[in-house]
């Protein structure tokens, strides 16, 4: 009883804790929020920069750049860091699964979904945020304009020989630039997927793209806006030698030209139906980010680009973490192969490696593409599974047409090289919050719920928890796609599940059933044999403190890389810029900024990844030596021994199939009367809007709609 009092008085110091940290950051980032806000306006300009700047003005960095890290970039570093801190607290601290209480149900109003078009499915939340984000930008356009064109006279503008309209185009051209600069601030935080920033919210990396997409949209109108307002100017001031020009000091019009380039390149392929069609063409632009950041930053200079630096120098981060992780091959441990063109590929991985229900995790099999990753719905629970990692994969593209065919062969491989980042995930979930948890899903859609029952049958039947009703309403267009609800239970064969499961699948394409119940084609199993170069998939930054360890990877880096360019630019370029007759490129002044953020990056990740794996080396030797199943001869198949096993009979009698329908989601989801019932949903665009709207009607007050869809 005392044990139990003293961790329940730990439990709430450390959520004291939390929300402590939670105020902080938040203070901060109002502060930022605010700074933000009066940019555009006169008293920022005359009164509070020239203050600013004349406190910060050192030998170390320069009159502009002090000033910058100050007020721009090390807010958001300092919200990183408080994320780690509170992530951290809130690993080693009890979940507790309540049910709703009045606050609670108002929030959930404010949760309800929306479908609104060009957006897709938002909540009214996510709409709020959306709409002040927008209000932000319009507020710092508008008060430019307001400002600037209040100043520009026929008279002022004949001072330059340009007319009015003229003098106030190069102006907009300016400042539409500038705004785009707040956007792409912002840019790079939804794809870091590792992000302390993301899990601080609440949002995962998988989720956040749709965000990474709408910023991504804003940026390049703003910044081809800006480019095109510069060519007609200088179209009609007879100025196009401009677009070549590259200054020694200040704006470099031939390195933004350059950047707004590689930028459209990429836009065009990120359009839904290129990306769809010719995901590869998509996937290899994308890297032209690194030309229009580097370029971006050549162009505007380094005290002005390190506004948007914050963002880009934490993805930096955590993609060069997910480099080191990738590095090494993981042990393929076996495959079950369906007659659906699916197959479930299984990994050894550390116990010590936890992820929720709904994680994913990306994967690289060089000898199909060495550069191609893609990313997969983890199918597994690390509750019930403490020692495999597994992830479904459908055969519907080349790559995924590729690996299963290479898997399922006759002859397949007795190894194969595979790679993989990740996994990422919801830092917890709160499924048992619910009376019932229906689940509807279209083709293979159905793999995030697979992880969600496993992880389920985990609290069932260990932590003897009372668990929510089940109710999976799935859809697929051939009967021999019902193979896939045999994945349900894992290859190690579990127990059926003491859980209250029921199972509405439909068969859309199909009027009658094709064959025989016991004709059907039963799953297989190829066991992979082991090399000693494969290891099992562990944390790139240890599996306990992992979060402690990123804020010590965040705040090192940035750390050596301020001291590296103080020292650097009070050693090197001041005494340059200081002889009257010289003045140190502005170029050369970003392009060694870049050098040392990247150089700072790889001296702390790597220091924190290779002492990490050291400590993690003996479990890894531990789980290599294991005896397992795994043949040391060539691959052999295992036919129909899961399928033939009770616990598989026992779920199949929890299955209900209609043939050449599809299901009446709505009486499905307004005939269920428990209090709470949480509603998820995976699958095609159609499916998704549909369960939605059904949610967001207002016609049952008991529905709590959850999108875990993974389609862009």
């Amino acid at each position: 009883m005392d044990t139990q009092r003293s961790a329940v008085r730990g439990g709430g110091g450390k959520r004291a804790i939390q929300a402590a940290i939670a105020a902080l950051a938040l203070a901060v980032f109002g502060g930022y929020l605010v700074l933000l806000v009066g940019m555009p306006t006169n008293a920022y300009k005359v009164t509070w920069l020239p203050v600013l700047r004349a406190k910060t003005t050192t030998t170390y960095f320069g009159t502009n750049q002090g000033a910058t890290f100050l007020v721009f970039t090390s807010p958001l570093v300092l919200i990183a860091l408080l994320g780690c801190v509170y992530l951290h607290l809130g690993k080693k601290s009890e979940v507790d699964n309540v049910k709703s209480g009045d606050g609670e149900n108002r929030l959930e109003i404010w949760k309800r979904p929306m479908i609104i078009k060009g957006l897709g499915i938002v909540s009214r939340i996510e709409l709020a945020f959306f709409l002040m984000f927008i209000a932000l930008l319009v507020w710092n356009l508008a008060t430019y304009f307001h400002n600037d064109f209040g100043r520009i006279t026929p008279k002022s503008a004949a001072l330059d020989g340009e007319r009015v309209w003229e003098a106030k185009l190069d102006m907009a051209a300016l400042r539409l630039g500038l705004v785009g600069n707040i956007a792409l601030t912002f840019l790079f935080f939804p794809v870091t997927r590792g992000s302390s920033v993301l899990q601080f919210l609440g949002i995962t990396s998988e989720a956040s793209v749709k965000y990474h997409i709408w910023l991504g949209h804003i940026v390049m109108t703003f910044f081809t806006a800006h480019g095109l307002c510069y060519v007609i100017f200088w179209v009609s001031t007879h100025q196009l030698a401009q677009m070549v020009e590259w200054k020694n000091t200040g704006i470099s019009n031939l390195a933004g030209e350059i950047s707004l380039l590689a930028g459209l390149f990429l836009w065009a392929t990120t359009y839904p139906r290129i990306r769809r069609r010719m995901f590869e063409l998509f996937f290899y632009t994308h890297h032209l980010y690194i030309l229009f950041v580097f370029f971006f930053v050549l162009h505007v200079g380094i005290s002005y680009a390190s506004i948007m630096l914050p963002g880009f120098f934490l993805f930096i981060v955590d993609r060069y973490l997910r480099f080191l992780q990738s590095r090494r091959h993981v042990r393929l441990l076996s495959a079950r192969v369906l007659p659906c063109n699916t197959v479930e590929l299984s990994f050894s991985k550390n116990k010590g490696l936890n992820y929720s229900p709904t994680s994913i995790m990306f994967v690289n099999v060089p000898s199909i593409s060495k550069l191609q990753w893609h990313p997969f719905t983890i199918s597994s629970s690390s509750s019930l599974e403490s020692d495999t990692i597994s992830v479904i994969i459908k055969g519907e593209g080349k790559w995924t047409s590729k690996l299963n065919h290479l898997v399922s062969s006759p002859s397949p491989p007795q190894r194969l090289d595979v790679s993989i980042e990740g996994p990422y995930g919801p830092a917890s979930t709160d499924f048992l919050r619910h009376d019932l948890l229906v689940m509807v899903s279209g083709g293979s859609g159905v793999t995030p719920f697979i992880s969600i029952i496993r992880d389920l049958i985990h609290t069932a039947e260990t932590l003897k928890n009372q668990t929510p009703q089940i109710l999976l309403i799935t859809a697929f267009k051939k009967s021999t796609d019902l193979t896939t609800l045999d994945l349900i239970l894992p290859i190690s064969g579990a127990q059926f599940p003491n859980l209250n499961i029921q199972i509405e699948a439909y068969v859309t394409r199909e009027k009658q059933q094709q064959q025989p119940q016991q004709e059907k084609k039963s799953a297989r199993t190829v066991w992979f044999k082991p090399s000693p170069s494969d290891a099992p998939l562990a944390a790139t930054l240890g599996n306990d403190s992992k979060w402690l360890w990123l804020g010590a990877v965040i705040a090192s880096s940035f750390v050596i890389y301020l001291v590296s360019i103080g020292i650097l630019t009070r050693y090197y370029i001041y005494p340059i810029d200081r002889n009257s007759n010289k003045i140190f490129s502005s170029a050369a002044r970003g392009a060694l900024h870049a050098v040392f953020i990247c150089g700072a990056v790889v001296v702390a990740a790597t220091a924190g990844f290779v002492w990490n794996k050291e400590r993690g080396a003996k479990e890894t030797t531990q789980i290599r030596n294991m005896e397992g199943p795994t043949p040391t001869a060539s691959p052999c198949y295992e036919a129909g021994r899961e399928m033939e096993s009770l616990p598989q009979q026992s779920l199949a009698e929890s299955i209900n199939v209609y043939y050449g329908e599809r299901p009446d989601l709505k009486r499905y989801l307004f005939e269920r009367k428990e209090s709470s019932v949480g509603v998820l949903v995976c699958g095609p665009k159609k499916l998704r809007h549909q369960v939605a709207n059904i949610c967001s009607s207002g016609l049952a007050e008991n529905l709590h709609f959850e999108s875990i869809s993974f389609s862009w």
